[in-house]
């Protein structure tokens, strides 16, 4: 494949491409870099593509492949603020109180298995339907209530325990 046909069948699939890298990772700047890097591999598997019958659905697993490799390099570095909906009426203590569970819940939530933790905080934490998770990240609804039950049971057990203490 040349580079006029390269940029005639994928460039068109830019937008969509970034669409689902930013929600998978949340930040326009790195899901633009993973969009970018799904390129390169792209183009670097171009001998290769006589043989792929859906270029979309080629580079869509691409991307998603290269989202999911950028948030296990960051797996510790997640920027959510669990915290951020405390009410200013509550006293000094139940603040402090609060902000300590919800420390302990982000640090369980940061130690799921990475789908987990990933189809945890989108649906959670960014609000996302069952059909936004599907698309983002190409698991069926039936695995994503799957996940999300397993997780909320790995976290509910592990906090418990922390309770216990």
């Amino acid at each position: 494949m040349d580079a006029e046909t390269f940029k005639k069948v994928f460039l068109p699939y830019h937008q969509k491409l970034y669409r689902i890298a930013y929600r998978i990772v949340q930040d326009s700047a790195n899901a633009e870099d993973i969009v970018q890097e799904t390129f390169i591999k792209l183009w670097n598997k171009r001998h290769e593509m006589y043989t792929i019958d859906n270029t979309e659905a080629f580079a869509i697993i691409i991307l998603r492949n290269t989202s999911l490799d950028f948030l296990r390099k960051t797996k510790n570095d997640c920027h959510t603020d669990y915290d951020a909906n405390i009410p200013e009426t509550e006293s000094l203590s139940k603040r402090i109180e609060l902000q300590d569970e919800a420390e302990q819940i982000k640090i369980l939530i940061n130690n799921l298995p990475d789908q987990q933790r990933q189809v945890m905080m989108m649906k959670h934490w960014d609000d996302y339907s069952d059909e936004e998770i599907e698309q983002a990240t190409g698991i069926s609804p039936g695995n994503i209530r799957v996940i999300l039950s397993r997780a909320r049971k790995t976290i509910r057990e592990q906090y418990i325990k922390i309770q216990q203490r």
